[in-house]
C-alpha cells in the first residue's frame, strides 16, 4: 500500500478523537501506521521496549511450562528405576504419556472464555496455579494412579497458559517487531526442555539412581509456573483487551508507556489505538463464554479456522514426538546404552533452540509461507532418509548412526521455521474477538493430533518398525502442498490489516499483492457500508 500524506487527519490526543475526510477511507490508518513504523528510527534497546521485553518474557515462561513436560517424561522413560517403581510397560507407556494431552483436551473448552472474560494475565495465573498442583502430585506420587492424575492436572493447567500466553504476546508486541517477538514465544519452549533433559542426564551419573534422581525433575516442572505466578501481577493487561472492555483510556495509557516511550503525543500510539477501536467490538463473541460460532459463521472465519487447523495437524504429525520417544528410536537404530540415549535426548533441545532463534529474523525477511513450504519439504526428505537408514541398520552401526544424525537434521529444519510459526501464525490470522477461543480450539486440535502421535508410535514402531515412518514422509509432503495453495502471507502487515485480507474473495492471493491493491479493494468494498461512519465507532470484523 502506498504511503499517502493524509493531511486531513486530525489527532486529538487528550480525548483520543479521530476525524478524517470521508474520501480518505479506511486505508489511511493502516498506511500511515506502516509509514510511521518504517520512517521511525526506533532503538530496539530503548527503555520502554526493554520494559516491554520483560513483560513478554513472563508470558514466554508459559511456553517453557509446556517444554518441561515435553522432555521430562521422555527422559524418565529411559531410567530403569523410574519405570520399575511405577510399573510402566510398553502396553501402558503410551497412555501415561497421553494423559498430559488428555488434560489439555479437557481444558480447551474453558481456556478461551477464561482469557476473554478475565484477561490474558488471569488466564496465565490460573493455568500456572493448576500446573503447580499437577507437578506436586507427580513429584510426590507413590503409585501409578497418582502419577497419572498429576499428568492429567498438569495438562489441564498447561492449556490455560498456552491459550493466554501467546495471545498476550501478540497483543502487546511492538508492531515493527511483532514477527520476532511473537515467534520467540514458542522458541522458549526449549528453555524448559534444555533444563529438564540436561538435569536428567546429569542425575543419571548418581550411583544406583535413587528415587530423588527422578522425583527432582518431576518437581522442577513447576519452576516456570511458579515464576509466572510471582511476576504476572507486575505486568499490564493488553491494550486490545482493554479496548474490548470499552476502557479506551487504560489502553492508551499502556500503549503510551510501552509503545510510545512515554510520549502522549506519539502518532504511532494514536494510530494503533484508532485501528483497535475500528476493529475490536465491545459486544463481540469474546464476551459470550459459550459462543464459539464466530470461528465458523462466515467464509472468512472458516478460512481462518482452516489455517489454524493446518498449523495444528501439520505441526504435530511431522514425526513421532522425539522428546517422548527418542530413546525408543535410538534403540531401533541400534543404540542400546541408557546413558547414550539420555545424551542424545538432551542434545536435541539446545540444537533446536539454536535453530529456532536463527529462524526468527527470517520470518519477517522471507515471510511465513516461504519458510513453512521449504521446511515441510526438508522435513519430508529427512524422514525419508531416516526411514531408509532404519530399515537397513541391522548389523550396520554406521547406517543406524546416519539415521540418528538425520533426526537432528529434521529437528533443525523443523525448528527453523515451524517452531516460531506455531505461536506466531495462529495469533496473526485470528481476529481479536476470536483470538483466545481460536487458540483454545487450536490447542484442542493440537492435542487430538498429539493423542494419536503419543499413543500410537510406541506400539506401531514395535510392530511395524521403520515402515511406520512412511506415513510421516507423505504427511510432511502434503503439508508443503497445502501451505502453497492456501496459506496467506502475514509478513509486514499489522493485525488489523490482516483482518481485511480475509474479506477478499481469495485471501491467499490478496496477501501476496502489494498494499496498493489491497487498499483499493478494501476501500471500494467498505465505502458503501461505512460511508459517513465516524472513526470512533467500534466495529466488528
Amino acid at each position: 500500500m502506498s504511503d499517502p500524506k493524509v493531511e486531513s487527519v486530525a489527532i486529538h490526543i487528550d480525548d483520543i478523537k479521530f476525524s478524517r475526510t470521508a474520501s480518505d477511507g479506511d486505508q489511511a490508518s493502516n498506511a500511515e501506521l506502516q509509514a510511521r513504523l518504517e520512517e521511525a528510527n526506533i532503538n530496539p534497546f530503548r527503555g520502554s521496549l526493554l520494559k516491554l521485553y520483560g513483560c513478554l518474557f513472563v508470558a514466554y515462561l508459559c511456553s517453557a511450562t509446556n517444554g518441561f513436560d515435553g522432555n521430562t517424561f521422555g527422559g524418565l522413560s529411559a531410567i530403569d528405576t523410574f519405570v520399575t517403581y511405577f510399573g510402566i510397560t510398553p502396553n501402558n507407556q503410551g497412555l501415561v504419556a497421553a494423559l498430559y494431552v488428555i488434560g489439555n483436551v479437557a481444558g480447551c473448552f474453558f481456556a478461551g472464555p477464561c482469557a476473554d472474560r478475565y484477561g490474558r494475565r488471569f488466564g496465565m495465573a490460573a493455568g500456572s496455579t493448576v500446573c503447580i498442583v499437577g507437578a506436586v502430585m507427580q513429584a510426590t506420587a507413590k503409585n501409578l494412579s497418582t502419577l497419572m492424575g498429576g499428568r492429567f492436572i498438569l495438562g489441564l493447567g498447561a492449556v490455560l497458559v498456552q491459550t493466554a500466553g501467546p495471545a498476550y504476546v501478540v497483543e502487546m508486541a511492538y508492531p515493527k517487531y511483532r514477527g520476532v517477538l511473537t515467534g520467540a514465544y514458542q522458541t522458549c519452549f526449549f528453555l524448559g526442555t534444555i533444563v529438564s533433559t540436561w538435569l536428567e542426564y546429569g542425575l543419571n551419573f548418581v550411583a544406583g539412581t535413587p528415587q530423588w534422581t527422578w522425583r527432582l525433575p518431576l518437581a522442577v516442572q513447576a519452576a516456570p509456573s511458579v515464576l509466572v505466578l510471582l511476576f504476572v501481577w507486575f505486568i499490564p493487561e493488553t491494550p486490545r483487551w482493554y479496548v474490548g472492555q470499552g476502557n479506551i483510556e487504560k489502553a492508551r495509557e499502556i500503549l503510551v508507556k510501552y509503545h510510545g516511550d512515554g510520549h502522549l503525543e506519539s502518532p504511532i500510539v494514536a494510530l494503533e489505538l484508532e485501528e483497535m477501536q475500528q476493529v475490536i467490538s465491545a459486544t463481540g463473541s469474546d464476551k459470550r463464554w459459550w459462543d464459539f460460532r464466530a470461528l465458523f459463521n462466515s467464509r472468512s472465519a472458516r478460512y481462518r479456522t482452516f489455517l489454524i487447523a493446518c498449523i495444528a495437524f501439520f505441526g504435530q504429525w511431522d514425526l513421532p514426538p522425539t522428546s517422548y520417544y527418542f530413546p525408543l528410536m535410538a534403540k531401533t537404530a541400534g543404540i542400546t546404552s541408557e546413558r547414550t540415549q539420555l545424551l542424545l535426548n538432551a542434545l536435541q533441545t539446545p540444537i533446536m533452540m539454536a535453530a529456532a532463534l536463527s529462524g526468527l529474523r527470517w520470518q519477517d525477511r522471507l515471510g511465513r509461507r516461504k519458510l513453512l513450504i521449504a521446511s515441510s519439504t526438508g522435513m519430508s526428505i529427512s524422514v525419508a532418509i531416516i526411514t531408509a537408514c532404519t530399515a537397513q541398520q541391522a548389523g550396520k552401526p554406521v547406517v543406524g548412526g546416519v539415521g540418528i544424525a538425520f533426526v537432528y537434521v529434521f529437528l533443525v529444519v523443523f525448528a527453523f521455521a515451524w517452531t516460531p510459526a506455531q505461536s506466531l501464525y495462529p495469533t496473526e490470522v485470528l481476529a481479536y474477538n476470536t483470538r483466545a477461543k481460536g487458540l483454545a480450539f487450536m490447542n484442542l486440535l493440537v492435542n487430538i493430533a498429539s493423542v494419536f502421535n503419543t499413543y500410537v508410535p510406541p506400539v506401531a514402531i514395535a510392530r511395524a518398525s521403520w515402515r511406520f515412518y512412511i506415513f510421516y514422509i507423505l504427511w510432511d509432503a502434503l503439508g508443503a502442498v497445502v501451505i502453497y495453495l492456501t496459506f496467506v502471507e502475514t509478513k509486514g502487515r499489522n493485525l488489523e490489516e490482516i483482518d481485511d485480507i480475509f474479506e477478499a474473495a481469495n485471501p491467499k492471493q490478496a496477501s501476496l499483492q502489494p498494499r496498493e491493491g489491497l487498499s483499493s479493494r478494501k476501500q471500494a468494498g467498505r465505502r458503501s457500508s461505512e460511508a459517513g461512519a465516524e472513526i470512533g465507532h467500534e466495529g466488528s470484523v
